[in-house]
């Protein structure tokens, strides 16, 4: 099928390479002449696991190109996928629906035969209805596109699976012809098994932001808990394990830390309790408060234990902190807690030093201030304090025993519970993981000695 993805962000181009992957015949559209040019030599404004061979197989083939013409994807398509950013207003929890409202608009506006516009940005309910009326105001007579919306379910750092090979599939459609035709676009995942949900277009539009709650309170609710277990002494990675023995529950996103951040669930739930108010069902979705207010809350709980293992003071005191990114395999820091946390720990007066092994770059141009190391020896170099808040694999096989000598004081704050906790004290730390008693350090000097003057005999060899 000729397909058009509008918006080359992070959903957009994301969509755009997984079409062509399943044989479509795409073109990629932006405004950004910049990252049209990055895109269509085949190289991926943004990381993401799998999505540069992607990108490259599509451009190679032909079955993938990029342009910043309107005109030219209305001419080209017949199914248009708007993928546009729907950010938070600012001074309001609204949703900013601007973009999306001018790429209907125009695209309908160069429309010159039948086709289907498909939502995927996340947008308050009701969205579609309306926009099925500016489209059919601003296209031609007898040309008003049918409108349709299949909301994205894409997780940062496995979207090209997601894409590829979604767990499910939701087609909002207002007639027959619409779904038929997303039948056709998405024919190979259904084939292989893949559920589709049809359903109104308010109901595909509540799916969406229903997930993202659903799955914002659940991060909350074990981060409140970890709360109480701090008041108490428990522990609540074994309260986790616990309850999420019951099917009811579950154990998965029960992992307590410093919460959730990124470019979706903050701005999403803000969103939806605006839109409950302004559906008169306010109190239905007041919860969100509370779920949004504990996510907060746990980055500053980062900044306070801090202060207490650093004597109360953080003025002058040298702090590691490691990640930077809001989660592993992206190098997305939009509302990033790590980054939040290195900001407060520095406006404190810290003196802060962070790695990531992906979002260095971003980072900086978000937080220029801060300082910045390329790999975790010189981040941790004289620490007096280091500060775990994005839980790579490459901090998790860290060794904390060839670690020890570098820093000043073997303490870390585990803000994410992904360091084996027994490991790092057997080696001579103290570990603080949000929610769990803090173990004391072994005396493991004599160790680390040894440890030591094997690592420096065995580079000596190797030069000699």
């Amino acid at each position: 099928m000729k397909i058009t993805v509008i918006g080359t962000g992070y959903l957009g181009a994301v969509h755009a390479a997984g079409m062509a992957e399943l044989g479509h015949d795409v073109l990629g559209v932006d405004a950004d002449p910049a990252k049209i040019a990055a895109l269509a030599a085949g190289r991926a404004p943004f990381y993401e696991p799998g999505l540069p061979e992607l990108l490259e197989r599509g451009v190679e083939s032909g079955r993938l190109r990029f342009s910043t013409s309107l005109a030219e994807a209305a001419a080209f398509g017949d199914v248009h996928f708007v993928c546009v950013g729907t950010p938070q207003v600012p001074g309001s929890d609204r949703a900013d629906l601007q973009f999306v409202d001018t790429v209907v608009t125009e695209l309908s506006r160069h429309l010159e035969r039948p086709s289907l516009i498909v939502g995927k940005s996340t947008v308050p309910v009701g969205t579609a209805r309306r926009l099925t009326g500016l489209a059919a105001a601003a296209a031609r007579p007898g040309l008003a596109p049918d409108m349709a919306w299949n909301p994205e379910f894409l997780r940062e750092g496995f979207a090209v699976a997601d894409t590829l090979s979604p767990d499910r599939l939701v087609f909002g459609v207002a007639g027959v012809d619409a779904e038929q035709t997303l039948r056709e676009v998405y024919r190979l995942a259904l084939d292989r098994g893949t559920p589709a949900f049809v359903t109104d277009l308010e109901t595909a539009e509540l799916v969406k932001v229903a997930a993202n709650s659903f799955l914002a309170t659940k991060i909350s609710f074990i981060n409140s808990m970890a709360e109480v277990c701090e008041a108490v002494g428990a522990d609540v990675r074994l309260l986790a394990d616990a309850i999420g023995q019951d099917a009811r529950i579950g154990r998965r996103f029960l992992d307590a830390g410093v919460g959730f951040g990124g470019g979706c669930l903050g701005k999403d739930i803000r969103a939806f309790r605006a839109r409950g108010v302004e559906l008169g069902v306010g109190d239905a979705l007041e919860f969100l408060a509370g779920v949004d207010a504990t996510n907060d809350r746990r980055r500053e709980k980062v900044v306070q234990l801090a202060r207490e293992h650093l004597g109360g003071n953080l003025a002058g005191r040298r702090v590691t902190v490691l990640g930077a990114s809001f989660k592993p395999d992206s190098d997305d820091v939009r509302d990033s807690p790590a980054l939040y946390v290195a900001r407060a720990l520095w406006d404190h007066g810290a003196l802060v030093t962070v790695h990531d092994p992906a979002a260095l770059e971003n980072a900086r141009l978000a937080a220029p201030h801060l300082g910045y190391a390329a790999d975790v020896e010189a981040a941790l170099r004289a620490a007096d304090l280091v500060v775990l808040l994005t839980e790579w694999r490459d901090y998790r096989e860290l060794d904390p025993l060839l670690l020890a000598p570098l820093v000043s004081s073997r303490v870390v704050i585990d803000g994410r519970g992904a360091l084996d906790a027994d490991r790092w004290n057997a080696a001579g730390w103290t570990v603080h993981a949000l929610g769990r008693p803090v173990a004391p350090a072994w005396d493991v000097t004599p160790i680390i000695t040894s440890a030591v003057a094997d690592v420096q005999s065995s580079q000596e060899e190797a030069v000699a």
